[in-house]
């Protein structure tokens, strides 16, 4: 009788981490997703600053304001990463925008997101 009042306990523990990762990964995706559309704003920004004919005055404003984006998806993917640690490089990217001119961040950003707002977002 303690035998299976043992293995009660050990499968209850199992479905209920089971299930409890299933909502972290969740809500790992969905804080994914919020930082991604900081940074799919921040991508647009910069985008538009290299357009030609932008003047040097618009370019650097428009460079803040796609840095100024950009961090503000920081929070927002340390959460995820803290739910799911797959999402690191998403948060680690997003933090090298400091250190690494954003338009060099690009095909990164732009690859995470895609998998982010994708039907399987699984890095």
């Amino acid at each position: 009788m303690a035998r299976l009042r043992s293995l009660g306990v050990v499968a209850s523990l199992v479905v209920s981490g089971t299930l409890l990762s299933a909502c972290g990964s969740g809500s790992a995706v969905a804080e994914a997703r919020t930082s991604c559309q900081f940074v799919h704003r921040a991508l647009a920004l910069q985008a538009r600053s290299e357009r030609p004919g932008v003047s040097a005055a618009t370019k650097g404003a428009l460079e803040g304001q796609a840095m100024s984006e950009l961090l503000k998806g920081s929070s927002s993917a340390a959460a995820a990463t803290s739910s799911d640690g797959s999402w690191n490089p998403l948060m680690t990217t997003i933090s090298e925008a400091e250190r690494v001119p954003i338009v060099d961040l690009v095909p990164a950003l732009t690859r995470m997101c895609q998998v982010a707002d994708s039907s399987t977002p699984y890095l």
